[in-house]
């Protein structure tokens, strides 16, 4: 069985968006803390080879980039992988190899996930990892944390995400400022 790994980019108030799109003023915000060691350490966090899952708002950002990128460990990888990706218009669907998802988001990563191949990784959806959260299917989670508040912007988690309990796995400190954070989903928040 496939292992789902959640990993994204965080601002220390949960903000997880990079783009200028809807009026957010604060475009790249995480470009001046990137170095050689944090992409490493994200290039370990990916494995060797992996498969992605993908929302179709962050498929298209990532689509005009990636293919067209030179050759690296990183465009390498996310090339290679299989694309799982949430959308209503899989025809229009073109860096591949991918597959569309239909309108059973939770049945088809059910499905993914029992399937044998490489662990799926989730990047850039606050509304896909909310609901896989809430369905159970997340498994780790690997937060990026920068060294800002950005006020405003696409959260981490969705509105109304279910409260859970996470295991802090490690924690490694960047020269930059950033701060990686490996966490196991444990379940249902225990309170009290």
């Amino acid at each position: 069985m496939r292992t789902l790994k959640v990993m994204a980019h965080i601002s220390l108030d949960g903000v997880i968006q990079t783009t200028g799109e809807d009026d957010f003023p604060h475009a790249d915000w995480t470009m001046p803390y990137r170095t050689p060691a944090g992409r490493d350490e994200v290039l370990a966090a990916q494995g060797g080879q992996f498969d992605l899952l993908l929302g179709r708002r962050t498929y298209d950002l990532w689509s005009g980039y990636w293919p067209k990128a030179p050759g690296s460990p990183m465009a390498d990888g996310l090339n290679a992988a299989t694309k799982f990706v949430v959308t209503h218009r899989p025809e229009s669907l073109e860096w591949g190899p991918y597959e569309g998802l239909g309108p059973d988001v939770v049945e088809s990563v059910r499905r993914i996930k029992s399937q044998a191949g490489p662990n799926l990784i989730l990047w850039g959806s606050s509304t896909l990892t909310s609901t896989l959260l809430a369905h159970g299917l997340v498994d780790d989670v690997l937060l990026i944390v920068y060294p800002v508040l950005l006020g405003a912007g696409k959260r981490f988690f969705a509105e109304g995400t279910p409260p859970r309990a996470f295991e802090l796995v490690t924690t490694k400190a960047m020269p930059s400022g950033i701060v990686v954070n490996a966490y196991k989903v444990v379940g249902a928040l225990k309170a009290g």
